[in-house]
């Protein structure tokens, strides 16, 4: 039966109205209560299907996570693209052709995949078969549990993407899943999610996973959901601005580019801990003078760089010069 809004004219008392709502809040994902409160069962679905039903809920699942993740990737995306890319990046000889346009294409066609395993695992959590928890009073420990439930999320999905990602670079996975990422050697902030679909979703199993082992507030959960993919869009923007003090515990765009250039290094997510200890962190090039905007630099200073007088005294469409 679909939610009814509480009336003076409905037939069942206020409190009873109440129970049921409180329940559904509990039972379900935050994101598709709402969702069904103020989309699908008004204007979607018949009255007749419960919104406890499990087809409901798949389809309704696959639709949420579909169109909020499409609308996180393009949203912010965009504002990184437009308001903090580097956008003589585009100059560089390994920025290849419509490259845009192309990640764009390919993180769109394989999201939908991805998200049919995702929702696999969001279906388990609306049934409550996770420790998810409405309210602050569920933690066994107040408002620390929550604050410790969060920095350990980081740390515990940082580990586990560390060695998922590092799996995905053996020789016999990397040319079937990981290796269509590493196309973009000179990434933009819509490379973040151009993954192949398995390669994707593999590396998303961290996040997926924390609740069903540790206990985790759900509202919490949702800002960490969104906070994960900004920061994949954030450490694909060719911005490397880090405060000094924290260079060498985040890994952030620099590590990340130098990741995409050099293929063995700098595997983290957020932190270099585990590249640390795995012996396979490098100091970021950019830090050393040596990044993609110093080669820039390089080529416009031996007038090779698109725009600039080449060595036989002439001027360039192309990103590189050349000599005829």
């Amino acid at each position: 039966m679909g939610r009814q809004r509480c009336s003076n004219s409905d037939q069942r008392s206020l409190s009873e109205c109440f129970h049921v709502n409180q329940y559904t809040a509990q039972a379900m994902d935050i994101v598709l209560h709402y969702t069904d409160y103020y989309f699908f069962t008004p204007y979607v679905y018949p009255s007749s299907w419960s919104e406890a039903g499990a087809l409901r809920q798949i389809i309704s699942l696959l639709v949420v996570t579909n169109l909020g993740a499409a609308a996180i990737y393009l949203l912010f995306g965009m504002f990184s693209y437009y308001f903090i890319f580097d956008h003589t990046l585009k100059k560089h000889p390994q920025y290849l052709p419509n490259q845009v346009q192309r990640e764009i294409q390919y993180a769109l066609k394989s999201m939908p995949w991805m998200s049919i395993p995702t929702v696999a695992l969001f279906f388990a959590e609306v049934r409550g078969h996770s420790k998810l928890y409405d309210n602050i009073d569920d933690s066994h420990y107040g408002w620390f549990g929550v604050i410790f439930s969060m920095v350990s999320f980081l740390f515990f999905t940082d580990m586990c993407i560390y060695w998922i990602h590092r799996f995905l670079h053996h020789r016999f996975f990397y040319k079937h899943l990981h290796k269509p990422h590493h196309i973009w050697k000179i990434a933009t902030p819509f490379a973040s999610h151009a993954f192949h679909p398995v390669d994707g979703f593999l590396q998303s199993i961290p996040y997926h996973i924390y609740p069903f082992l540790f206990p985790l507030h759900k509202l919490v959960y949702l800002g960490l959901y969104i906070f994960v993919n900004i920061w994949t869009v954030s450490i694909h923007d060719g911005n490397y601005r880090v405060p000094k003090v924290l260079e060498e515990v985040i890994n952030g765009a620099a590590h990340h580019t130098d990741h995409h250039l050099y293929f063995d290094y700098n595997y983290g997510q957020y932190f270099t801990l585990w590249d640390r200890i795995g012996g396979s962190y490098k100091c970021p090039s950019a830090f050393e003078g040596k990044g993609p905007h110093d080669y820039l630099r390089k080529l416009k200073a031996e007038g090779k760089l698109c725009g600039s007088s080449s060595s036989n005294g002439q001027t360039s469409n192309g990103k590189v010069c050349k000599e005829e």
